[in-house]
C-alpha cells in the first residue's frame, strides 16, 4: 500500500473523556487532516433517552470521526449505530477497555472482557444495523483474567462475529483497587502480546495504544501495528499532530506552523462564541499548543485566568499569542523526540 492511500486507522487520536469533544476534535484537525478522530465515550443512555443532538453534532471539517459507545444490550447498541449513520460518522467503536467505577456499574467498559460472547452478539447486532465498520477498543485483559489465551479468545470470539479491526491498549485493567488514571500508568505495557496477535491474526487489524508519546515512537511501532492511537500525548502536547501527515501518511504538505493552527481554529471560535459557548470551554484544547517554547506559561496563564470570564472574546486569545515570540509562532518544527516526551512529562 503506497504512502497516499494508508487508511485513517494508521494514526488516531484516542476517544478521552471531558477532552475529545468537538472543540478540541476541529482545533486537532487544524495540525492534522489525516488521522481518525474519535469522540467522547457516549453511552447508550444518554443517546437514547437523552440529548442525541447535543452528543452527536460535529462539525464536517472533522472527518475522518470515529463515534465510540459505551453499552452492552444488543438492541440499544444496534439503534444507536444507526444514528451514527444517520449522523455521517465513519466508524462506530465499541468501549471494551474503560474501567472506571460508574462504567463497570452499567455493565460495560472494560469488564466486557470478562463475556467475549456479549461482545460478539453486541458486534453482530451493531453490524446488522449498520453499514459503517463497527471496531473495538479493548485492554490486554481485566484482574487476573490476563493471559494471552484468554486475551486469544476474546479476539476470536469477536472476529467471528464480524469485527475486522481491534484497538488494543496494551495494558491490562484492574476493575478494583485501581483508578482510572491509576489504570492508564500502573499495569505494565504489554506490547509483545499486541505484537503475538498480529502474528496469529494475520487477516484482521490491531491498532496498537498506551504509552506511545512521539511521533518517532508511532513510526517504529508502524513497522509491525496496523495502525497506532495516541492518547494524552496528542491531546497535551498536540503540535506533534501538524507533521502526522507527512510524516506518518506520506503527504506532501508542509506542517501547518502553530500561528497557521490558530488563525485556522480562529473562525470556529468566533462562530461558536455567538452560539453563547464560552471561550474557556473551546481554548482549554490548545494550552499545550506551545508546550516546551518561550511563552508557553504566558499562554496558559491568560487563557486560565480570563477565557472564563462571561463576555470573554477573542481579545483573550490575541492577548494570550502577544506573549509568544514570532519565531516559535511560525516555526513548523517539532520538538526533538525526548525534549517532546519531557514536555509531555511537565503537563501531567
Amino acid at each position: 500500500m503506497t504512502a497516499g492511500l494508508l487508511p485513517p486507522h494508521t494514526f488516531s487520536v484516542a476517544p478521552m473523556l471531558d477532552w475529545t469533544d468537538r472543540h478540541c476534535r476541529v482545533f486537532h484537525r487544524t495540525l492534522s487532516k489525516r488521522a481518525l478522530l474519535y469522540t467522547e465515550m457516549i453511552t447508550t443512555g444518554a443517546l437514547l433517552h437523552g440529548d442525541a443532538k447535543k452528543h452527536l453534532d460535529f462539525s464536517p471539517v472533522e472527518h475522518p470521526l470515529a463515534l465510540q459507545l459505551g453499552g452492552s444490550d444488543p438492541l440499544a447498541l444496534a439503534e444507536c449505530a444507526r444514528m451514527a449513520e444517520q449522523w455521517g460518522y465513519d466508524e462506530i467503536n465499541l468501549n471494551c477497555g474503560c474501567p472506571s467505577d460508574r462504567v463497570q456499574s452499567g455493565s460495560f467498559g472494560a469488564c466486557l472482557m470478562a463475556t467475549p460472547e456479549v461482545v460478539a452478539r453486541v458486534v453482530d447486532a451493531m453490524r446488522g444495523a449498520t453499514h459503517l465498520p463497527v471496531t473495538v477498543k479493548h485492554r490486554i485483559g481485566i484482574d487476573d483474567l490476563d493471559s494471552y489465551e484468554l486475551l486469544y479468545r476474546f479476539v476470536q470470539t469477536v472476529a467471528d462475529a464480524g469485527c475486522q479491526t481491534f484497538i488494543v491498549h496494551a495494558r491490562k485493567a484492574w476493575l478494583t483497587g485501581l483508578s482510572p488514571k491509576q489504570n492508564r500508568e500502573v499495569p505494565p505495557l504489554r506490547y509483545d502480546l499486541v505484537r503475538q496477535l498480529t502474528d496469529d491474526f494475520p487477516a484482521l487489524t490491531f491498532v496498537l495504544n498506551g504509552g506511545i508519546q512521539t511521533l518517532d515512537d508511532a513510526q517504529n511501532h508502524l513497522t509491525w501495528a496496523g495502525g497506532v492511537m495516541l492518547g494524552r500525548a496528542a491531546y497535551q502536547t498536540p503540535y506533534l499532530l501538524a507533521a502526522a501527515d507527512r510524516d506518518v501518511f506520506g503527504t506532501d504538505t508542509l506542517p501547518p506552523s502553530r500561528r497557521e493552527a490558530i488563525e485556522a481554529f480562529r473562525p470556529y471560535l468566533a462562530e461558536q462564541l455567538e452560539q453563547g459557548v464560552y471561550l474557556s470551554r473551546m481554548l482549554k484544547h490548545t494550552l499545550g499548543l506551545f508546550a516546551g517554547h518561550s511563552g508557553a506559561r504566558h499562554y496558559k496563564r491568560t487563557i486560565s485566568e480570563r477565557a472564563f470570564k462571561d463576555g470573554a472574546g477573542l481579545e483573550v486569545l490575541a492577548d494570550a499569542l502577544a506573549g509568544i515570540p514570532d519565531s516559535v509562532l511560525d516555526s513548523r518544527e517539532l520538538l526533538p523526540p525526548e525534549r517532546e516526551a519531557k514536555a509531555l512529562a511537565a503537563t501531567m
